[in-house]
C-alpha cells in the first residue's frame, strides 16, 4: 500500500527505485537516489510510460557511477517489448506539451505513441528540456507528471541550469540571479555550490546599490547578512528569468566592471570582473496569454544512455529551439544527428517565416512524433533493401567464382 507521504513500499526483490505519487509528493519527499513520479492510479498498475521513465532514470545513475552495492539494480526490458536504440525524441515543454499549465490536447496522445501504442509496437526513448524556472529537475518532474498524468523520472529532465552543477567545485562564492524568492539559491546549493549569494543579500548589505528597488519584508528576512566590501564574488550564474531585471542588471554590471568581483571597486581594464553564465538565451516563451511573453534562455541537451543515431528535437521557438538544435547538429561536438521540428502550438505563428528554418514544421507534437517515426521507418526499409541487394550481389559473385 502507498504510504501517507506518497511513497510506494517496494516489494522484496524489486529495483530500489522510489515511486512517488504525483498527487501528494512534495519537495520534502524528493531526497536522493533514483525515483519515478507516478499518477496515483498507476502506483500499483504501471502504464506503458513506466519502462522508459525507469530505464532513463537508472541510466542517469549508472553514468553517475553509482555501484550496485548501493542496492540499485537495472530493471530488465520485458521480452515482448521492442525499444528503439537508433533514435530518440527531446521535447521543449512550454508551447509543445503544456500551455498555461494544462496539456496541449495532442500531447497525451503523443506520449502514448512513444510508449508503444503505435502500429509498429515499439517504444521510443524521450527526454524533456526546459528552462527550469528556478526549480530542480525533481520538482519539474512532479509538475509534469501531474499535468500529463503519466510516470516521469528526474533522469528524463534537463533544465536550463542543469549543466551548471558541473561548475559547483570550480568557484567558491557565486552570485545566483533569477527565479522567485530563494528558489534559485536552494537549487544552486543542491548542486553543491559552497557559498551562494543573491541580489537580495547585496541590497540588504547596501541599499544604495539599487536605489529604485526596495526589498519586501519577506526578502529582507530571507536575505543573508554579510559585508560585501570584503567579499570577492568569483562567478555570476543567471539560473532563471529575473523578477527584478533593473536592479539585478545593475548588480551584474557593477560586478562585471569590478576588480576581481569586489563590489565598490572598478577595474581599470574592464576585464577583471568575474565570468557570467546564462542558463538559457531564449527571448520568448509561450504562455496561456495570447501575446508572447519576454524571457531569456538557451538550449542544453544530451543523448540518452548510448547516444542514438538521430535525436528529434521538438520545439515551438525558431530563435532558440530550432536555432539551438541546428547549430548543435552542425557543431564538432555532436556525435549524432539532431533533427529540428517546429510545432505551431506555441510561439511560432503561421504566415511568418522563421529566422532559423527547421527540418520540418507540423501542427502539433503528435504530428511531430508521427513524422519522426515515419522517417525512421523509411530509412529502415531503405537499409533493408540495400542490405538485401548487397547480399545478393555477393552471393552472385561467389557463384560465378565456383
Amino acid at each position: 500500500m502507498p504510504a501517507s507521504n506518497g511513497l510506494l513500499s517496494l516489494a522484496p526483490g524489486r529495483s530500489a527505485i522510489r515511486h512517488l505519487s504525483a498527487a501528494t509528493a512534495t519537495s520534502n519527499d524528493l531526497g536522493d537516489g533514483p525515483m519515478v513520479v507516478v499518477p496515483p492510479e498507476q502506483l500499483h498498475r504501471p502504464s506503458d510510460a513506466h519502462e522508459t521513465a525507469v530505464g532513463i532514470e537508472m541510466a542517469k545513475y549508472r553514468l553517475a557511477k553509482l555501484s550496485s552495492t548501493d542496492g540499485i539494480t537495472t530493471p530488465g526490458t520485458p521480452p515482448e517489448t521492442t525499444v528503439s536504440d537508433s533514435y530518440a525524441f527531446a521535447f521543449d515543454i512550454d508551447g509543445v506539451l503544456i500551455r498555461g499549465g494544462k496539456p496541449i490536447p495532442e500531447a497525451i496522445e503523443a506520449m502514448k505513441v512513444l510508449n508503444g501504442q503505435n502500429e509498429f509496437g515499439i517504444k521510443i526513448p524521450y527526454i524533456f528540456v526546459t528552462n527550469g524556472g528556478g526549480k530542480t529537475e525533481k520538482e519539474r518532474c512532479i509538475d509534469l507528471s501531474r499535468q500529463l498524468e503519466m510516470e516521469i523520472s528526474p533522469g528524463q529532465f534537463i533544465c536550463g541550469h542543469t549543466p551548471m552543477k558541473e561548475m559547483a567545485t570550480k568557484y567558491k562564492t557565486v552570485l545566483v540571479v533569477g527565479g522567485e524568492g530563494e528558489k534559485c539559491r536552494h537549487v544552486a546549493e543542491g548542486y553543491g555550490f559552497r557559498d551562494v549569494v543573491t541580489p537580495g543579500d547585496i541590497i540588504k548589505d547596501n541599499k544604495h546599490t539599487t536605489p529604485f528597488r526596495k526589498l519586501t519584508d519577506e526578502e529582507t528576512t530571507n536575505s543573508r547578512v554579510r559585508n560585501f566590501g570584503e567579499q570577492e564574488i568569483n562567478a555570476i550564474f543567471v539560473f532563471a528569468d529575473s523578477r527584478e531585471w533593473a536592479g539585478d542588471q545593475q548588480i551584474i554590471l557593477d560586478l562585471l566592471m569590478s576588480k576581481h568581483g569586489r563590489l565598490g571597486t572598478r577595474s581599470e581594464t574592464s576585464d577583471e570582473g568575474p565570468p557570467i553564465y546564462f542558463s538559457h538565451n531564449d527571448i520568448v516563451w509561450s504562455t496561456s496569454h495570447d501575446l508572447t511573453r519576454l524571457g531569456m534562455g538557451a538550449l542544453h541537451t544530451h543523448g540518452i544512455n548510448k547516444p542514438p543515431e538521430t535525436v528529434y528535437f521538438v520545439g515551438d521557438t525558431p530563435e532558440s529551439d530550432i536555432r539551438g538544435t541546428n547549430e548543435y547538429n552542425d557543431s564538432a561536438v555532436s556525435e549524432n544527428i539532431w533533427y529540428s521540428i517546429l510545432v505551431r502550438t506555441g510561439v511560432f505563428r503561421e504566415g511568418t517565416k522563421p529566422t532559423f528554418m527547421p527540418k520540418a514544421t507540423v501542427d502539433n507534437v503528435l504530428e511531430a512524433v508521427k513524422h519522426g517515426i515515419h522517417r525512421e521507418m523509411v530509412k529502415a526499409e531503405r537499409k533493408k533493401a540495400l542490405d538485401h541487394a548487397m547480399k545478393s550481389a555477393i552471393e552472385g559473385v561467389e557463384e560465378v567464382g565456383k
